[in-house]
């Protein structure tokens, strides 16, 4: 290998990984455990990139190199003023180009052992699909089932404290997978940005033990499931939650309450639903949500919407559905939710 490059193989022999893109490229995507100490900024980088189209490659190298010089040595003064002589870091932009190989030539000439990245980003990408392809084939995937409202996230998370692998891609993508799914504290990531969450999730777990994930469409939220994943997932085995009506309501109230505080905003997501239900049901639906009623729209929309399209989308989608263990229960609290972890583990 060249001296002061590196491959993405070589990831895990490096003290630190600097991403020396814009903070707008770095916040889709970067490789995990990244910092962002950008070469050029968002603006400058449109600058050069003005300058390009406009004028010529070279004002844009001249007026870019000036920028890149600068912030270089503002990262070295600032970011790291402190790193010792044997720190030994690895640099990357987009392509491993001109920004990560400037920033890489300078810590070089301070003495640092620096490296830039092979390929760049461009390549860690390309490494993310194709271990996501290679991976998933692996998996002992069991699948959770159950209509909106059977706690399965909650399962799963009594799952993994009962010391069973689990793979939580509504965690990952910030979404409950809902048409109300949305999370009020926390964005959804970028498509890129998840992809790289699931591939690091992926490559931790052990493919001689089970691994149990939940029931999913193949969007959740704004982000997809990668197709290799699905098509597992709809191949493997499932097990069925089949709690009561009354539990599945007394959840939901539990684990929405939050919709209660924005009624504007559960208002429009329920105009999503428009194509789907009548003018007149979601006209009582909004009534429902402005006088706070959860209960009774909750309710509603257990019967109306999520049951149906339930029983619409599991059969057809997971092979294993019609022959999966129903678990029944009416309790959804954080005992009953226990006890049926304890029950799909002893499944095996």
């Amino acid at each position: 290998m060249q001296k002061g490059v590196a491959t993405v193989a070589q990831l895990s022999g490096f003290d630190e990984i600097i991403d020396a893109r814009t903070p707008a490229e770095f916040a889709e995507d970067h490789l995990p455990g990244a910092i962002n100490l950008p070469v050029l900024d968002n603006a400058q980088r449109v600058i050069v990139g003005t300058i390009y189209k406009q004028q010529s490659a070279f004002d844009a190298r001249r007026i870019g190199a000036a920028m890149v010089a600068a912030n270089i040595a503002h990262h070295l003064g600032t970011a790291l003023r402190d790193k010792p002589r044997t720190w030994r870091p690895l640099i990357y932009c987009w392509r491993g180009g001109q920004r990560s190989g400037s920033f890489t030539t300078w810590l070089r000439m301070v003495g640092w052992d620096a490296c830039q990245l092979e390929g760049g980003y461009k390549a860690f990408r390309h490494h993310v699909i194709a271990r996501i392809e290679h991976i998933t084939p692996t998996l002992d995937l069991r699948v959770v089932c159950g209509p909106t409202g059977s706690a399965k996230t909650r399962v799963l998370e009594a799952l993994a404290e009962l010391g069973a692998q689990t793979l939580d891609l509504e965690a990952l993508a910030a979404h409950k997978g809902s048409v109300l799914g949305a999370l009020p504290d926390r964005p959804q990531p970028a498509q890129k940005h998840f992809e790289t969450m699931l591939n690091a999730r992926l490559e931790a777990l052990d493919p001689t033990r089970p691994v149990y994930v939940e029931a999913e469409s193949r969007k959740i939220g704004l982000v997809f499931v990668p197709e290799p994943l699905i098509m597992r997932m709809r191949a493997a085995p499932c097990v069925m939650i089949d709690a009561t009506r009354e539990a599945r309501l007394e959840f939901l109230i539990r684990d929405y309450a939050y919709l209660g505080d924005d009624v504007a905003g559960l208002q429009r997501n329920l105009l999503r639903l428009r194509e789907l239900q009548s003018k007149e049901t979601l006209a009582r639906w909004h009534a429902l949500a402005a006088a706070g009623a959860l209960p009774a729209l909750f309710g509603e929309l257990i019967d109306l919407h999520y049951d149906p399209l339930y029983r619409r989308s599991q059969d057809g989608n997971y092979a294993g559905y019609a022959k999966a263990p129903r678990l029944h229960t009416d309790d959804l609290g954080p005992n009953g939710v226990r006890e049926l972890a304890r029950r799909i583990i002893a499944l095996g």
